[in-house]
């Protein structure tokens, strides 16, 4: 092949901005976004006596199940975004996303058991108590839809 031949020769472009790619970034920071407001505004301050109840009512009395959707919504985004048509499914992506929910995963857990006597201080920690096993092995889980990918 000549030097003009392979000048000709180009890799198709791909599109960095997906849809499935722009719906795996909502559904991930929706899913951070509801933990934080759930946390920070709504949640009851476990400190003061006699306990206020969270404000909206309806979602205060959600409890645990706000850390179910924040966490679900997060983790379907990382899901969705193993797919070819975006930048974490395709190439190195799918490197950088397996690995950094293994070790997200795994961090998750050592964290939870290292200070597992008190984990007052710990935001998120605190609320989830032995729950903070299944979190961790969800990213772990979300790993292996990356490694699924891998070529």
């Amino acid at each position: 092949m000549t030097k003009s031949e392979s000048a000709q020769i180009q890799e198709p472009r791909v599109r960095l901005w997906s849809v499935r790619f722009l719906v795996a970034l909502v559904l991930i920071i929706a899913g951070i976004a509801w933990m934080t407001w759930y946390y920070v505004a709504v949640r009851p301050d476990p400190t003061v006596l006699p306990p206020a109840e969270g404000s909206p009512k309806a979602i205060a009395d959600l409890e645990r199940w706000n850390y179910v959707i924040g966490f679900g919504l997060l983790l379907l985004g990382l899901m969705v975004s193993a797919h070819r048509s975006t930048p974490l499914g395709r190439g190195r992506g799918v490197v950088v996303g397996m690995l950094g929910s293994f070790l997200i995963g795994l961090l998750w857990i050592c964290t939870f058991y290292v200070f597992a006597d008190d984990l007052s201080d710990i935001p998120v920690f605190n609320d989830l108590g032995q729950w903070n096993l299944v979190v961790g092995i969800a990213f772990m889980a979300v790993g292996f839809s990356f490694a699924t990918k891998w070529e």
